[in-house]
């Protein structure tokens, strides 16, 4: 079993032991260590990182796992070393240290949300940039709710309450009935209860801060829902809360920079665009239905008769998504006509509803002699995946309407 030195004092950021087993592969190592300073992934807290120095070698490790024995992971620059060899651990403390002030963080903002809505948090999980809470709450809060939240959460941090760790190998009653939540069936003695002063108290495992100033702030930063029942909750703390608060400015300042009206507020100008945008967007599908009217009357006017109806092709330099709405209009607009539209790699068989043809059936015969695949319905089908010119799919597209609509006008 590995001696957790991390429980004993998390502030330790350097730390002597022995190595007790090794797993080598290439240049990535397994280790186990008779102490450590590396708390291992776990109750939402990521494994700590740093290094394993040596006499000769230097393992960066990158990931901690396991719960009796620790195992640290890394890769390995130098030779390999043998079990029972003395190392030096030092640790990424940087990181230790903004881990230590989320999950305080985290404990602080359960607490003052089951405080005022009593809503139970089911998960968390910390991230390199912010974390998340999961909280059992069907109902919906708004942002000022969550301004509130924050508020009072705040203000713990600000009172600078002590954080302590009591150790129990078996819980008295008294101390079960203050718990926030309860203690896991799969938690086995000793068990680690973590004390906000009287704001929180609940078992955990993670790494902890002495006193709650030392989190410094805690900003919520989006709140959507999971699931009908679980909201999920996005915030950060310390150096992660002004390094996410700089970038959210920075991209703000440069967002209003690219307006033509640079005032403030952001939101003004984003609805100005918009409108504008709208504008724009109407007058491009007025000209764009004019300019089908146009093509349309010229298309028709070079179409070849087949049996009462007029069958249009024509080669698209148009996208795909583009020159099936322009097929669709064509034939919605013009009884009695076929089209079949070819570009890069596609090729669009339309017809109006009053004619007899079934454009699937088309379709079919185009690719078993083109190659490639489609499919659609009776009025409108597509394909594409063919390695031949799109004036060659149009012949062949064209042969097979005429065959089809030679037999009908018998």
């Amino acid at each position: 079993m590995t001696e957790k030195l991390f429980y004993r004092d998390p502030y330790l950021k350097e730390a002597k032991a022995r190595i007790t087993g090794l797993e080598v592969k290439g240049k990535w190592v397994k280790l186990t260590l008779d102490r450590t300073i590396f708390y291992p992934e776990g109750g939402g807290q990521p494994s700590d990182r740093g290094r394993i120095e040596g006499n000769g070698f230097e393992v960066r490790v990158e990931k901690v796992t396991g719960k009796d024995e620790i195992v640290h992971e890394g890769v390995i620059e130098g030779r390999i070393p043998e079990v029972g060899e003395e190392v030096r651990l030092v640790l990424d403390w940087e990181w230790r240290y903004e881990n230590m002030r989320a999950h305080t963080g985290q404990h602080i903002l359960s607490a003052v949300i089951k405080g005022l809505y009593g809503a139970e948090t089911t998960g968390f999980q910390i991230f390199p940039e912010y974390n998340k809470i999961e909280i059992d709450y069907s109902g919906e809060l708004t942002w000022k709710d969550i301004l509130e939240i924050e508020r009072k959460t705040n203000e713990v941090i600000w009172g600078d309450v002590p954080v302590e760790v009591e150790v129990y190998e078996e819980l008295p009653d008294e101390l079960r009935s203050l718990l926030r939540k309860e203690v896991s069936s799969k938690v086995r003695p000793p068990i680690r209860i973590v004390r906000i002063g009287t704001v929180d108290v609940t078992p955990c495992g993670g790494t902890h801060v002495r006193s709650t100033g030392e989190v410094g702030f805690l900003k919520v930063l989006r709140i959507y829902r999971k699931s009908k029942k679980l909201l999920r909750v996005e915030f950060a703390t310390g150096v992660r809360a002004l390094k996410y608060l700089d970038e959210l400015l920075e991209d703000y300042w440069s967002a209003l920079n690219e307006m033509p009206n640079k005032n403030r507020p952001l939101v003004e100008r984003v609805r100005e665009l918009k409108k504008e945008l709208e504008g724009l967007g109407a007058k491009r599908d007025s000209l764009r239905r004019e300019l089908w009217e146009w093509k349309g009357r010229a298309l028709l006017n070079e179409a070849m008769e087949v049996g009462g109806i007029k069958v249009v092709t024509h080669v698209e330099s148009s996208p795909l998504k583009d020159a099936q709405a322009f097929a669709v209009n064509f034939v919605d607009k013009n009884p009695r006509t076929v089209i079949a539209l070819a570009g890069k790699n596609y090729i669009i068989l339309a017809k109006n509803w009053g004619v007899d043809l079934d454009m699937r059936e088309v379709l079919k015969e185009v690719l078993s002699k083109v190659g490639g695949g489609g499919g659609g319905s009776e009025n409108l089908a597509r394909g594409g995946g063919f390695k031949e010119t799109p004036e060659r799919v149009l012949d062949v597209a064209l042969e097979a309407i005429r065959e089809r609509l030679g037999r009908a006008s018998f």
